[in-house]
């Protein structure tokens, strides 16, 4: 398994990482522990979290769930040393996390304590702002998106948050910190802001990249690359788009589209068939599409570890049936091509 430095900190994460968001409820606790014993075993020490998961749906009543899930692990394993844990303080939201309230300096160094004591730890190695107070282009919101917004406001927003951090790096409760769903702009006013006031710089940045999404492949990377920013890429199958099962009109029983038919706006008649194309090209090379997809990702020429989640320990161990796979160039070659005529399909 390839490790990769988190930022500009010594922390090391394999560049797979094992997402969590369905831990306790589509996936009970006892086969939550063994995808993490399972993940451990392939070389694989980076989990991710969040207060307000699990999901599908997000409710009041299992917010923090994955979090407990997770601290039991480390409570019974006891083999806190041998994983790096992130998780996420939400913003707003429609009142499953805080009755709607985001996050300012003083929330999260409260939201940090409540995420300790779930997960049954003295210090998290990555803690995240889940997305951006002031709004965010993520979640097919990038077609209907119209910057906005109070500078001055936003600036001492993201100051006071910084110290928060900085308050609770100091007292040992967290070792780096990063945003997810955030924008080039964002990034960058978060890491000058840090270095002006000597305060916790970003390591990371938890946004969607995939074969199918690949809005980061611009100013993100370039801000990623001059900036010494990990992405954590997130839904790199595409929301299991490029596993297939959703093909012909499939709906899995358990799957997404079960309960969302349109996985979030991400379904348009472009994209079972744009879907399709990458399916070809993993057939042609006899590939699996799974493998393909998240073998993609440690080819970019900028620093990813690429969180995949899985609902039962039969998908995962098919994920890790393929961690070891490197992509050939002529594979390589016809999913450059494939993204030049298939641009954006959702």
């Amino acid at each position: 398994m390839k490790m990769i430095s988190l930022g500009r900190t010594d922390i090391q994460v394999s560049d797979l990482c094992l997402g969590t968001m369905t831990y306790g409820t589509h996936t009970p606790a006892a086969d939550a522990h063994r995808q993490i014993d399972m993940a451990l075993e392939a070389g694989i020490n980076f989990l991710d979290t969040a207060e307000m998961y699990p999901v599908n749906p997000v409710t009041k009543e299992t917010a923090g769930q994955s979090e407990e899930v997770v601290g039991d692990w480390v409570a019974r394993s006891g083999r806190r040393d041998a994983v790096v844990i992130a998780t996420k303080v939400a913003g707003d939201n429609p009142g499953f996390v805080r009755d709607g309230k985001g996050y300012d300096g003083q929330v999260v160094q409260e939201a940090i304590d409540a995420s300790l004591k779930r997960l049954k730890t003295d210090v998290i190695d990555l803690y995240q702002m889940h997305w951006p107070m002031r709004g965010s282009y993520m979640f097919r919101q990038n077609w209907t998106y119209r910057p906005a917004g109070d500078r001055q406001a936003t600036i001492e927003h993201m100051h006071d948050v910084l110290e928060g951090l900085e308050t609770a790096r100091k007292a040992g409760k967290i070792r780096a910190i990063g945003m997810s769903n955030e924008s080039a702009w964002g990034m960058t006013k978060w890491c000058d802001l840090a270095e002006e006031h000597g305060l916790p710089r970003m390591a990371s940045v938890q946004n969607e990249y995939s074969l199918m999404c690949r809005l980061y492949d611009t100013d993100l990377a370039e801000t990623a690359v001059m900036e010494d920013i990990t992405l954590l890429s997130f839904s790199p199958l595409a929301c299991g788009l490029l596993t297939g099962k959703y093909q012909d009109g499939s709906i899995p029983k358990g799957s997404r589209r079960e309960n969302g038919p349109e996985l979030g706006g991400r379904i348009t008649p472009r994209t079972l068939p744009v879907a399709q194309v990458y399916l070809d090209i993993a057939d042609r090379h006899g590939l699996d599409p799974v493998h393909m997809a998240l073998a993609w990702q440690s080819t970019r020429p900028f620093p990813v570890s690429a969180i995949f989640g899985a609902t039962t320990t039969a998908q995962l161990e098919r994920i890790l049936a393929g961690k070891d796979i490197v992509l050939s160039d002529a594979v390589l070659g016809e999913i450059d091509a494939a993204q030049k005529e298939n641009p954006m399909p959702f």
